[in-house]
């Protein structure tokens, strides 16, 4: 807010519901007196052309009769009005009037009055050019360095550049790349053309350049100058401003130098001739119009620059000298001599208010009324304060924007997986091979409180399973009623998936119109997707989990997948998954643990997990509450590692693919317009095999695509299994330093943060950030590693190496005593000793010695284990039946 408003001295309405824009105002001595007085030339998209010529008795007064010279009604909307020397043979000025069809060129002249009427004013049609193009905005100026006239460059609205020397037409240009037009000006001491494209850059075009271009009467005849005649039109220089431009004037008030002036939506810009920035100035409100002009001080500039806050700042290069109010907002500004007044500032707006102003000094004075004072009773105003106070506490509980716990059963949602498989299997496109593929029904149901209106359920689990509707809608729900959806689900893929939990969701609103989430967990059982299988005496992976109770025969883990034998107690046990790929399961009879073996490493999650919950469902039923597994070999990192760089080179080769592929495209597109441009051709000639080398590379186009899907496929798979092997790494991980849910929770969260990834933000850079973060926080040794400072942007790397490093550096960081938080407090690591910690307890004297030679790499290939003697207490597995 301004102390100081503009001080109005002429203004005037122009019409009734008429609109203006920036070109609709002109500033100049149209009539040719040669006294220096510029009359003020209005034009509105209405179509009315108006001149005035303020003179009024005292400051302030509105308009005369006598101030309007001239009022003509030319029908087409005006949309831009310059004074200059456009008419051959006379460099008197004249009026040019831009409509959307036409260029119109007027000289005006006035006869001496012989009544008190005063003057006479009159227009007269020198020459118009219809255009075949709509016109957006022009400008005017001695281009190719001609003396004693001026040209008219015009821009349509598909970024053609229609220039014309006086009555004759010259030539026509357009834009390279142009999408919409942009501001446009003429540079007199470069000699050139400067508008700002929807590129968002300012883009310089010599008027030699051109001048000497290939015709552009036709749009599509741009692509003739890339493949043959003329030269090719090619920018000057170009600047990126990022934002759209508002306006461009061209300063030069002397001859050694000159200045570009950019308005942008939120800067102003001031740049050198060879599109250098001079210097920028970001603005504090939404500019509408600005105008640079002379300064006093030497080697500045003076800009005015009205914004949407009915303001009018004056700038000193980038310092703010003055600030003034103007009655309304202006889309328009110009500074000119009227009435032997010099510097009158004249702001036109949106509307048709038009006012001639000066920068006066005398403030706007306001003295504010004397309110009633009365005397302060504190023992009231504390009363007082209470009460309002207790106002404010009943409004937040009836009306506050989080719910309230006594509100949290406004909706329920449970969900129940049928325990036996559909009688009709409802799988369907399944690529898993010979098996059957059975399905199983979930039944989710809802029971509302409130009423509720579109309610929406979505149902997720886990690719490669698929539901059979996974969108729900309920339209109206009426209070104390439950709605009940069922669906089933089945494996459509031939690899498992990473979990067997789904994930019901319930999105409505309350009846104060405050959205609401709910969501309900289920877990699919493991004969979904797995069935009994014959054991295996070897295999390329292997785990052993140990227990605090006694084993538990394997019958009454998994009764599904093994046949009762004589003694009740069986210890071996096989899976095969439907994909293809089997589990063996070995429980000890003396020494409380489990042996988990497979040919895949990612294919011992699901059995491992499965293994665990089911103990622990089996010991509470059994009222013990302090069972506990635990993880004491070596963390399989090497076979973890080969997953993720069996993942990083699909998504390389990806890469690779889709750049290739983006060639072919290319070859392909110019050998069509090679043909196209010799089809289109009048006189027959040769295709010289151009045939050919499309169908060649027509063929290699949708290779390529099939190796992009293929690819993609292989990607997709890939990342399912390395979600696996992440899944039971931060298992062991877990079981091993003996973690708690939150920390699990954080190891988690820092090793699967992505449902899928892609090219632009993959796994193995987003998994990298986040170990980072931890090492440079909770798992930090020292403040220089808290010191050091991580990249905000995710790259895809050249190499897995940094990740497998930091993994291993995480996995050393927790055996030495470090703990996950999220505190930023807790960066120093805990000096703790490790019960009895990472190396296995030994069940024979092979594995003892293999433990001590190996003790010293505590994260090593954990195929050692392969060459273990079978534990004593297991029985052979020959004599097992499926």
């Amino acid at each position: 807010m301004s102390l100081f408003k503009a001080r109005n001295w002429w203004s005037t309405v122009l019409g009734e519901k008429e609109e203006f824009d920036q070109g609709c105002l002109c500033l100049g001595d149209v009539d040719n007196t040669g006294n220096g007085q510029d009359k003020i030339i209005v034009g509105s998209f209405m179509g009315y052309l108006r001149i005035f010529n303020p003179h009024p008795v005292k400051t302030g007064d509105g308009a005369q009769a006598e101030d309007l010279l001239l009022e003509v009604h030319l029908r087409d909307p005006i949309l831009q009005l310059e004074v200059g020397k456009f008419v051959s043979g006379t460099e008197m000025l004249h009026l040019a009037v831009l409509h959307s069809r036409k260029l119109c060129v007027y000289s005006v002249s006035g006869t001496l009055g012989n009544v008190e009427h005063g003057n006479q004013y009159q227009i007269k049609l020198m020459y118009e050019h219809n255009l075949q193009r709509t016109a957006c905005n022009m400008t005017y100026g001695s281009f190719g360095g001609v003396k004693g006239r001026d040209l008219i460059c015009i821009q349509s609205m598909d970024g053609m550049l229609m220039v014309f020397e006086q009555e004759s037409y010259a030539f026509g240009r357009f834009l390279p790349g142009s999408l919409l037009p942009g501001p446009l000006a003429y540079s007199s001491r470069t000699d050139s053309f400067i508008t700002v494209s929807s590129c968002r850059q300012v883009e310089s075009y010599k008027y030699q350049v051109l001048a000497f271009a290939t015709d552009a009467d036709k749009r599509q005849e741009t692509e003739q100058q890339k493949l043959g005649s003329g030269k090719r039109l090619t920018v000057d220089w170009t600047l990126n401003i990022g934002e759209q431009a508002l306006d461009i004037c061209i300063v030069s008030f002397n001859q050694s130098a000159s200045s570009v002036f950019v308005l942008g939506e939120r800067n102003f810009f001031c740049l050198k001739d060879n599109g250098q920035i001079r210097f920028m100035k970001k603005l504090d409100c939404s500019p509408s119009c600005f105008l640079p002009y002379c300064s006093v001080s030497e080697g500045t500039i003076n800009t005015l620059i009205g914004n949407h806050n009915n303001m009018l700042h004056i700038y000193q290069d980038v310092t703010l000298k003055w600030a003034t109010q103007l009655p309304h907002i202006p889309v328009a500004v110009r500074v000119g001599c009227v009435h032997d007044l010099k510097g009158v500032i004249v702001t036109l707006s949106d509307d048709g208010h038009l006012q001639c102003s000066y920068l006066g000094t005398d403030p706007s004075l306001f003295q504010a009324p004397k309110v009633e004072s009365r005397e302060l009773h504190y023992d009231e105003l504390d009363i007082e304060l209470k009460e309002l106070q207790r106002i404010i506490k009943d409004v937040n509980k009836s009306q506050g924007i989080w719910p309230m716990t006594e509100r949290e059963d406004d909706l329920k949602v449970s969900a129940m997986v049928s325990p036996n498989f559909d009688s009709v299997s409802q799988a369907t496109d399944v690529a898993v091979g010979t098996d059957l593929v059975p399905s199983v029904t979930v039944k989710v149901t809802l029971q509302n409180r409130l009423a509720l209106q579109k309610a929406k359920l979505s149902v997720y689990v886990q690719p490669p399973l698929v539901l059979t509707c996974d969108q729900f809608t309920f339209e109206f729900m009426a209070p104390e009623m439950n709605r009940t959806v069922s669906f089933s689900v089945y494996l459509k893929g031939s690899y498992t998936p990473p979990e067997l939990e789904g994930n019901a969701v319930v999105s409505y609103s309350r009846p104060s119109g405050i959205p609401r989430v709910i969501q309900c967990k289920f877990r699919l059982p493991l004969k979904l997707i797995c069935l009994p299988g014959q054991p295996s005496k070897t295999a390329s992976h292997k785990l052993t989990i140990d227990t605090n109770k006694s084993p538990v025969s394997l019958l009454s883990l998994f009764p599904g997948f093994a046949h009762q034998s004589e003694d009740d107690q069986v210890n071996v046990m096989g899976f095969r998954f439907l994909g293809g790929s089997r589990v063996t399961l070995l429980a000890s009879k003396t020494s409380q643990r489990y042996r988990i073996q497979s040919e895949q490493f990612e294919d011992l999650w699901l059995i491992t997990n499965e293994l665990i919950i089911r103990l622990q469902e089996y010991f509470e039923k059994q009222g013990i509450k302090d069972f506990a597994c635990s993880f004491s070999g070596s963390v399989p990192l090497q076979e973890y590692f080969e997953l993720i760089d069996h993942h990083f080179e699909l998504r390389i080769n990806g890469e690779k693919l889709e750049e290739l592929l983006s060639e072919r495209a290319v070859q392909f597109r110019a050998i069509q317009r090679r043909l196209l441009t010799r089809f289109k051709d009048k006189t027959p000639a040769p295709l010289q095999h151009l045939d050919t080398l499309l169908d060649g590379t027509y063929k290699q186009v949708i290779a390529l695509a099939d190796a992009v899907e293929e690819n993609q496929d292989n990607l997709f798979q890939s990342f399912t299994k390395l979600r696996s092997a992440t899944h039971l790494v931060i298992l062991l991980i877990g079981l091993w330093q003996k973690l708690s849910p939150d920390q699990v929770a954080i190891l988690e969260a820092a090793f699967l943060p992505l449902q899928q990834d892609t090219q632009e933000l993959g796994w193995e850079e987003t998994v990298d950030a986040a170990i980072s973060h931890l090492l440079k926080t909770c798992l930090s040794k020292s403040s220089k590693e808290q010191a050091l400072s991580l990249s905000s942007q995710l790259n895809i790397p050249k190499d897995t190496s940094r990740l497998k490093k930091h993994i291993a550096l995480l996995c050393d960081r927790l055996a030495k005593g470090g703990r996950l938080c999220l505190s930023t407090d807790a960066v120093a690591p805990q000096t703790m000793v490790m019960p009895g910690g990472c190396t296995t307890i030994p069940e024979s004297d092979l594995e003892e010695r293999s433990i001590e030679q190996d003790s010293t790499e505590p994260f090593t290939n954990h195929k050692h284990l392969i060459a273990e003697t079978p534990m004593p207490d297991i029985s052979p597995l020959q004599g097992v039946s499926e």
